[in-house]
């Protein structure tokens, strides 16, 4: 396959570090534009598609040029995505899985927020807004601060419509801090009383909360007293325990994904 022309007064990468503003590089108000959070791209995946399809960087770029409107791609630019010295924004995602034949979420890594789950789903903002019943505004400022703000029923049509798992469903939503704030009480003091607490955030059989929470504080406290009794040091005791509680909605994933 034979590379494709070069295209004439292409800008080279290095004059488009906010493509947000591609178009213009002597905008007077260019460094107060605000470039939204690009989605968390696999390089790996992307290198490996473009090869199986015996295409060069140059292909790619061309490709993205000519049949989804971004003249200032250049091979150098897709050379640096795979090199993870940059990130496609969201568009140039979309373009870029059109060229490579697959899907925008077979280019992403694992999602963690809002927009990213959206992307990864191959959904236009418009269509969420409109499914868990908010205007678009209201949505993309959701998504812009990370902060989401819905009914019950309104979370429950986000679930469904962006495919999230509970723990998924439970950091979109914000409530990570929260659970991690009742996890540690709960480790910490008597597990018992954070059963119902735990249980009004995350919707699961009262059964698997007992049975996680109670496995938590054991492994807490015992991690605890056997630090303690290999050398008597109080420091060594409370780094362990604090690498613990930091890592305590993981845990808390981890014991109920045991669950029968």
């Amino acid at each position: 396959m034979r590379r494709p022309p070069a295209q004439p007064n292409q800008p080279h990468h290095h004059d488009r570090h906010d493509r947000s503003d591609h178009h213009s590089p002597r905008h007077p108000n260019r460094s107060s534009h605000r470039t939204p959070p690009t989605p968390p791209f696999n390089a790996t995946a992307a290198r490996k598609l473009r090869a199986a399809l015996n295409m060069g960087p140059g292909h790619v770029a061309y490709g993205m040029r000519a049949s989804y409107g971004l003249p200032y791609v250049t091979e150098d630019l897709v050379v640096a995505w795979e090199r993870e010295l940059a990130a496609p924004t969201s568009n140039e995602l979309t373009a870029l899985a059109g060229v490579l034949w697959c899907s925008p979420s077979e280019l992403l890594g694992k999602p963690r927020t809002l927009r990213e789950h959206r992307i990864a789903r191959g959904l236009a903002p418009e269509d969420v807004a409109r499914t868990v019943g908010h205007d678009l505004p209201a949505y993309l400022r959701m998504e812009e601060l990370d902060d989401w703000r819905g009914t019950d029923r309104q979370s429950a049509a986000l679930a469904d419509i962006l495919g999230l798992s509970l723990p998924d469903f439970i950091t979109v939503t914000g409530r990570d801090g929260k659970l991690a704030e009742l996890l540690r009480s709960a480790v910490t003091t008597r597990w018992q009383g954070y059963v119902r607490p735990v249980g009004k955030m995350v919707p699961l059989d009262r059964r698997i909360l007992e049975t996680a929470l109670q496995e938590l504080h054991q492994n807490y406290q015992g991690q605890m007293t056997a630090t303690l009794s290999w050398g008597g040091d109080n420091s060594h005791s409370g780094a362990a325990g604090r690498e613990y509680l930091d890592r305590i909605v993981d845990h808390f994933w981890t014991t109920v994904g045991r669950a029968p």
